[in-house]
């Protein structure tokens, strides 16, 4: 069993920072790949950032010069440093990271419980 909990969320003017903290606890045997989404309203979910586990990263455009993913693979956490936030960055934000369990041959998608982020003019 795997459970994804992140944390961070809150409310910020515009130009402000937040950071977001999601940590993966259970039977965890190695994780692959891990990211931030969001889901604009009426949009389906979009990448903002994944990290790989070497360290290569991506960004949604909106977001590069902006967002900074991390992560310490000791903790089974990444980090979402979000830096100048816009009033358009405003949503819901979802962590997910790709994980394969002991005792399992295959690895999946654990998704944790979204945390708002609202930035207001």
């Amino acid at each position: 069993h795997v459970q994804l909990q992140a944390s961070g969320g809150g409310s910020v003017q515009a130009g402000g920072s937040l950071r977001l903290s999601c940590a993966a606890f259970g039977n965890i045997f190695r994780i692959n790949h891990m990211g931030w989404y969001r889901q604009p309203q009426g949009k389906s979910r979009e990448v903002v950032a994944i990290i790989n586990n070497d360290g290569s990263t991506n960004y949604a455009d909106s977001v590069k010069g902006r967002f900074v993913i991390s992560r310490d693979n000791a903790k089974n956490t990444v980090y979402l440093q979000m830096n100048s936030l816009k009033p358009e960055d405003t949503d819901v934000y979802y962590c997910s990271a790709q994980i394969g369990q002991y005792s399992a041959t295959n690895v999946f998608d654990f998704w944790g419980p979204g945390t708002l982020v609202t930035v207001s003019s």
